[in-house]
């Protein structure tokens, strides 16, 4: 037994993606456009896209929020793992990136499952918690602008049930996060969350160093 992690090389990589990662052609085409665009960075890796849907599906997740939707890798994955009748509320300021996911959506079959909500997220969250939405939520996506993580874990923990859960994307930050001489504002946020989240009694928590790490969080 090992207590050292495997080194991804881009040959693993390969291997991983080959063996271990059954994307569906809706999902590869909507990578492989995404590809050209000049900020493909911030889509989530495909090896990402089965553990958000095989979480969703553990938990029987009927309602789910997604904080930062981009092209739409994230939510096509979650929106085919929802039962028929799920609904998952997208949060986003670009109007341009979203249209290219609700192409998807549609292409996917799943557009009937899910409200794009274009403008700050806080105001949206602010706005389900004002209607009534707190602790009926599954599960949450973080995965937008990093200096307001920090209040996006706030509101999400108001809004999901107990035994839902909350996924929070580059955690790890490319390994910044351990560099002293590195304290721009998105930086200092994910160091607080990451610390906010671990002090967090309200939930159990794990970290998957998958990609640029995935926080998985548990509501007790």
């Amino acid at each position: 037994m090992s207590t050292k992690s495997v080194p991804i090389t881009p040959e693993l990589y390969t291997y991983i993606l080959n063996h271990w990662v059954r994307e569906p052609d809706v999902l590869r085409r909507l990578r492989e456009e995404t590809s050209q665009l000049p900020n493909s960075a911030m889509q989530i890796g495909p090896e990402q896209g089965p553990i958000l849907a095989i979480l969703v599906q553990l938990i029987g997740a009927k309602k789910g929020i997604e904080l930062g939707t981009f092209t739409g890798y994230s939510s096509t994955a979650v929106a085919l793992a929802l039962p028929d009748d799920g609904r998952l509320i997208c949060c986003d300021v670009n109007a341009d990136t979203t249209a290219v996911a609700r192409r998807y959506w549609r292409e996917a079959g799943v557009e009937h499952k899910i409200e794009l909500v274009l403008g700050p997220a806080l105001d949206t969250l602010n706005r389900l918690l004002a209607e009534g939405g707190a602790g009926t939520y599954a599960f949450a996506f973080i995965d937008a602008d990093k200096t307001n993580y920090p209040a996006y874990w706030e509101k999400c923990i108001e809004l999901i049930r107990p035994n839902g859960i909350i996924l929070i994307d580059n955690v790890l930050w490319h390994g910044r996060l351990v560099d002293p001489a590195v304290r721009d504002a998105d930086t200092e946020a994910l160091r607080t969350i990451n610390q906010q989240v671990f002090r967090d009694e309200r939930v159990d928590v794990a970290l998957i160093p998958v990609a640029d790490g995935l926080t998985i969080a548990r509501k007790r």
